[in-house]
Parts: C-alpha cells; structure tokens; sequence
C-alpha cells in the first residue's frame, strides 16, 4: 500500500501558504510512507524534531483496481471509497527545506502523519466532485472545503499519477487541502466531516 497526496490543489490555499508562486499547470505530486497511516481513532503525538505541525483536511480516496496508464475517463472505475483524512506537516522544517531547495518528505511522510477516517462507498454521493468536508478542533470549525474548487479533479488526478506509478488495490490519494491551515496543539480533539457525517475523530497528544 502506498500514500499519494496532491499539494496546491485548491487556489486560496495556494495564496495562503504559496503567495507569489505560479499556479500549478499540472498536479504537484509527492509520497508518504504506509508507516505514516494513522488510524482507528488512536491519537497522533506531535513529534520532538517540529515546533510547529500544521493540520491539512483533505477528500481521500481508496483505489480499488489495479491501474496504469488509465485514462481520464475511466478513472472512477479505478476508486470505491472515499473519506476524511489529515496531512499532517512539519511546517517549521518544510519552510526550512524549501528555502533551502532540498526535498522535503521529512515534513510530510513522518511517523502518523496521514490521518485517516472511515471509509464511505462512493456509491452514496451523486458526485464526488461537488463533497462539502470539514475539520473540527474542540468543537469549532477550523477548516472547510468543498471538492468542485479542486484545480485538478480526481479523474485528473489519478490519470495523471497512473504514467508514472501503477495504481494498487488499497493504495491511498490524498487529494489536497483547501484554506485554513493551521497547528495542533497538545490536548486537542479533531473531529473530520464529510457531508455531515463524522469520519474521523482523534485527540493530540
């Protein structure tokens, strides 16, 4: 199983975190380990080598065949389920590695860094590209987003990812974030909704 997330996949996050840079003209694409799987409601510990880990809610979708090459059209073929997920980031290092022009899977494919919430059949939305999500913390609303305001849909999405990696069943995409990041503090409790419904539900330690 592998872990494939979208960065800058909604616009007003890109002014948010990406002031000045260029809007992408294809997906940006990086990997997280499956160590980084979060899961269960167990809670996630923020780690000693960041002073700052940023929340990041995102639609995830479950591939459910074995995929390459796939073209856009037949892509929802290629996933079953879909549901709320955390991207958590070393905000701190990945500003540290980025103006440094070095990679930076350190701050995103971290030890429990992919959240993850119970999975819902695809079959019980008329559309996946009109999904309203949201991130509670401590009963507030911090994060919302809705799905149509993705710049590359998850059609686009998987086709594109399918020339480079072959799609596996279980295989997890992470499909971006919209406005309103933000860190974590210990004691937390972080609730995760797709249409309402709670998905996700963990405390910070």
């Amino acid at each position: 199983m592998k872990i494939i997330a979208v960065g800058m996949n909604y616009a007003a996050h890109c002014h948010e975190l990406h002031a000045g840079e260029n809007m992408p003209e294809e997906p940006v694409i990086f990997m997280k380990p499956d160590s980084a799987l979060l899961k269960d409601g167990k809670p996630f510990f923020i780690p000693d080598f960041a002073k700052q880990v940023d929340y990041e809610t995102e639609l995830v979708v479950r591939i459910s065949r074995l995929g390459k090459n796939i073209a856009p059209r037949f892509a929802g073929r290629y996933y079953d389920a879909v549901t709320v997920g955390i991207d958590f980031t070393a905000r701190d290092l990945q500003h540290r590695f980025r103006k440094e022009g070095k990679p930076w899977e350190l701050c995103k494919g971290f030890d429990n860094s992919a959240a993850i919430g119970d999975f819902v059949a695809v079959d019980k939305f008329q559309d996946i590209q009109n999904l309203n999500f949201h991130l509670d913390i401590d009963g507030k609303t911090v994060q919302r987003g809705n799905t149509a305001d993705m710049l590359f849909k998850v059609d686009e999405i998987i086709a594109y990812i399918s020339r480079f990696f072959t799609l596996k069943i279980g295989d997890l995409l992470y499909t971006g974030t919209p406005v309103g990041v933000g860190p974590v503090g210990i004691g937390q409790h972080l609730e995760g909704y797709l249409e309402g419904e709670k998905l996700l539900d963990f405390y910070v330690r």
